[in-house]
């Protein structure tokens, strides 16, 4: 039997709860959001963020050049297929047209994560 030596990994890690929040504007629409930056892979641009929809935002139509994930914190997230708690986890596929954002009772705090580079295009952006 053959004895391996552990080559223990470098973690990333980040207190959600302390980390200051840094803006995430969406020129298209004229919004910026709040966001923590949780982890960025160098390699396939997957990338995961702490995230608030305030109470009322809607993000509109639009569409990814990657599939994204929302794990639902706190409050409910409003999209256009229904909403959904904290706990749900809902994924949205590459390249289909979706909206998203929180009800009008409350802020919706969430985990986004994104499996390559994350872009966004609306499909008609507010003026």
């Amino acid at each position: 039997m053959t004895s391996t030596v552990p080559e223990p990994v470098e973690l990333t890690v980040t207190d959600t709860t302390t980390a200051e929040w840094q803006d995430f504007p969406v020129p298209a629409i004229g919004a910026v959001l709040e966001h923590v930056p949780l982890y960025d892979d160098p390699e396939t641009g997957m990338s995961v963020l702490k995230m608030v929809y305030r109470a009322g935002f809607t993000n509109p139509w639009h569409t990814h050049p990657c599939g994204h994930g929302i794990y639902v914190l706190s409050g409910t997230l409003n999209t256009h297929q229904g909403t959904y708690g904290p706990g749900s986890f809902v994924w949205f596929p590459e390249g289909g047209s979706m909206e998203h954002g929180a009800t009008e009772d409350g802020d919706c705090t969430f985990l986004f994560i994104t499996n390559k580079p994350f872009d966004i295009h609306h499909l008609h952006p507010e003026e």
